[in-house]
């Protein structure tokens, strides 16, 4: 798998050009001016990491944010946006230094915190950290994030689902080929 930045107009696929994929990208490296909208054009799962940030025009999308973009537990959400908002289009975004990337390794700094954070008692927080960690750890975002798409393509074969990459350096997309 590759990356294809978008520095320019012309880098942008052609099958993505007249899309909401091409407009989101548009809007976020190429600085587009903002359209206004009425409805929803696209669906975005991306990671809860707060140093992800999109540039993006009110009402133009869903978005989930979740660990990891992993939106295994937010079919029900995904199936609104389809259903009643009536999205044809899902980006998905990883992005580098995930923090769910090796997910295990953050064991007991994870433990330590919500003791010390949320006044838990240690025991509560490492069975917490066990039952849940297995369910969002990935092991490469970019991989992660191909095959998320996937699975979601196979669920909603009308719906056309793209992975994207977000870059934390330049706050960059880019398109994962």
């Amino acid at each position: 798998m590759e990356l294809l930045k978008i520095l320019s107009e012309k880098d942008i696929p052609e099958i993505y050009k007249n899309t909401p994929v091409g407009e989101l990208v548009r809007y976020q490296n190429l600085k587009k001016e903002f359209e206004t909208y009425q409805n929803a054009q696209i669906l975005v799962g991306m990671c809860m990491d707060n140093r992800n940030q999109l540039i993006l025009p009110g009402n133009f999308a869903y978005i989930i944010r979740t660990g990891g973009a992993n939106l295994r537990y937010s079919e029900f959400k995904i199936s609104y946006a389809i259903a009643i908002g009536g999205v044809k289009h899902i980006a998905l975004i990883a992005h580098n230094n995930c923090g769910m990337v090796n997910l295990m390794s953050k064991k007991e700094k994870f433990i330590e915190g919500l003791c010390q954070n949320a006044g838990w008692e240690r025991e509560r927080a490492e069975e917490h950290f066990m039952n849940y960690a297995p369910m969002f750890e990935i092991d490469n975002e970019i991989e992660f994030t191909v095959e998320e798409s996937r699975r979601l393509e196979k669920k909603y074969p009308l719906i056309k689902v793209t992975p994207l990459y977000y870059s934390l350096d330049d706050n960059m997309l880019s398109f994962i080929i």
